[in-house]
């Protein structure tokens, strides 16, 4: 289960969402349509499922990889909103992508009682409406392991980022440990079906570091969490 939930699907499958594009904003490309796989079930037991997770070790790291961002900044799959309480007042622009209708709902009442300003706007990570080099910084945490195509969506990521942009990222991974792995690989399936299409044993710094070079990275296990996700890589990429 992660921040954000979205899948392709049939034309006509996607619902009606809470969030809305900023004026002006326009598609680059004729975008795919997809249907949105977090539920309002989902949406509603996310925070409460997350909670030991957050209250151990991910709040802080939260706090730590956002704390210095400045600029015009865009956050894909931004979920429920527990990144909000840690980006800096002095940014230039904040702009919140989500495309789960119940998400994008919990979303905007925390924005709301945050007094946060930020745009909300209904979009998923692999068919952003921004022009290229739009932002200075995207931040991605706990995304990738359910984007439906990663490599559409950090193209797109790398797109929209000015050049020397950079690329913030929290997600976790597929395990170093081979017997751990072995069980990621085994429960895959199992585990994305009860977790909105999460991935847990997907590969994803070699995925971002096809796309831009990659300037750090750490490691640490996600403590207050099932062992499949424990594996946690946190960051910044340079496009």
């Amino acid at each position: 289960m992660t921040d954000q939930q979205v899948r392709t699907g049939a034309a006509g499958e996607r619902g009606p969402s809470a969030a809305t594009s900023p004026d002006g904003a326009r598609p680059h490309r004729a975008a795919p349509t997809f249907e949105v796989a977090g539920s309002r079930f989902t949406a509603g037991i996310y925070d409460a499922f997350l909670a030991l997770g957050e209250h151990r070790v991910m709040r802080a790291t939260r706090r730590r990889l956002l704390g210095g961002v400045r600029g015009r900044v865009l956050e894909i799959g931004a979920g429920t909103g527990l990144n909000l309480s840690h980006y800096p007042d002095a940014i230039d622009e904040l702009v919140l992508a989500e495309p789960s209708a119940p998400m994008a709902e919990r979303l905007e009442a925390r924005r709301a009682k945050l007094a946060r300003r930020a745009d909300l706007v209904a979009a998923p990570a692999e068919a952003l409406p921004f022009g290229e080099g739009s932002f200075d910084t995207v931040v991605s945490t706990l995304v990738l392991c359910t984007v439906h195509d990663p490599d559409a969506a950090l193209a797109e990521v790398r797109r929209v980022l000015r050049p020397g942009g950079r690329l913030l990222f929290c997600e976790h991974v597929r395990s170093d440990s081979p017997r751990l792995s072995r069980w990621q690989d085994r429960l895959a399936d199992r585990w994305a079906a009860v977790a909105d299409g999460c991935r847990c044993n997907r590969e994803t710094l070699d995925t971002i570091s096809s796309h831009m070079r990659v300037t750090t990275v750490d490691r640490f296990i996600w403590r207050g969490m099932p062992h499949l996700v424990h594996p946690v890589i946190v960051g910044e990429a340079v496009v």
